[in-house]
């Protein structure tokens, strides 16, 4: 067996583990895995209003001299709205319409016209050109079968692909709640780290970089929060009261809230050559 196929399926395996047994699931009606598309836009309004940090830094300076960017699991724009200034084309992918619905009436705002590939990478790759730059924040702790996925971003960059990320699984802030509640312990791997060993031994030679990103405001009241941590915690709509109490008691400040771990946490910022034929 060769480093990489023991990298490969202890990342496979370590993302397994953050399955939620089914008699947890099954006393519940609503989705854990739930998305917060108003917070995701939110995210991406202020990043556009505010860019920075080493990813955002990384990706205008292979914008120099503009040019096109794609962008995989592109949420609401927060990775790509910011280099609207230097992008000359922009691609988005995103399995969630109604995060791609978000991000399009953001990016024509901002001068461009986005084209739109609702879908999952890498099945929907071919699908789309070769760019610039492609980006993909905080999409990789979702993706079991990491090979493929990095390879397909690897061909359609001709510049460079920066991915960016939590140093750990972002849920893990959730993890000290679900043994409150449930008398579960949650996992605490896979790792940034585990990814860039991946990245090593596939010879993408990447670079990275730890640094942290300020909080900001992306709930708009407590109880929005707490409706989306409960659901995330299985719990129903009559034990809210419960998740309010246990976020304040864990620091979390009702006035400004939000998600565990989420103000001042550390991101990593990794990146790799492109392999995309083409001028660069």
């Amino acid at each position: 067996m060769t480093s990489l196929t023991r990298l490969l399926g202890k990342w496979r395996e370590d993302l397994a583990g953050w399955a939620i047994p089914d008699h947890i699931t099954s006393a519940v009606t609503e989705s854990p895995w739930v998305l917060p598309r108003d917070v995701f836009a939110r995210r991406a309004d202020r990043l556009r209003r505010a860019p920075g940090g080493p990813s955002y830094d990384r990706e205008r300076a292979v914008l120099d001299p503009p040019g096109s960017v794609l962008d995989v699991g592109a949420g609401a724009g927060a990775a790509c709205l910011p280099l609207a200034g230097r992008s000359t084309a922009l691609t988005v992918v995103d399995t969630d319409e109604g995060m791609l619905g978000r991000l399009a009436d953001r990016a024509r705002a901002a001068g461009l016209d986005p084209r739109l590939l609702q879908g999952r990478w890498p099945d929907v790759a071919r699908q789309a050109d070769p760019a610039d730059l492609v980006t993909c924040h905080h999409v990789l702790y979702n993706v079991g079968d990491v090979a493929p996925f990095v390879t397909a971003l690897t061909a359609n960059a001709r510049r460079l692909v920066v991915a960016e990320m939590t140093p750990r699984h972002p849920l893990v802030a959730l993890n000290d709640l679900w043994l409150k509640f449930h008398g579960v312990r949650r996992p605490v791997s896979p790792t940034a780290a585990d990814l860039i060993a991946i990245l090593a031994a596939m010879g993408l030679a990447p670079g990275h970089q730890t640094w942290c990103r300020p909080g900001g405001r992306d709930y708009t009241s407590f109880d929005e929060l707490v409706d989306v941590t409960r659901r995330r915690l299985c719990l129903p709509p009559q034990r809210a009261g419960e998740v309010a109490d246990a976020l304040a008691e864990g620091g979390v400040d009702p006035g400004r809230p939000a998600d565990p771990g989420s103000p001042g946490r550390d991101v990593v910022t990794i990146w790799w050559d492109g392999a995309a034929e083409g001028p660069a």
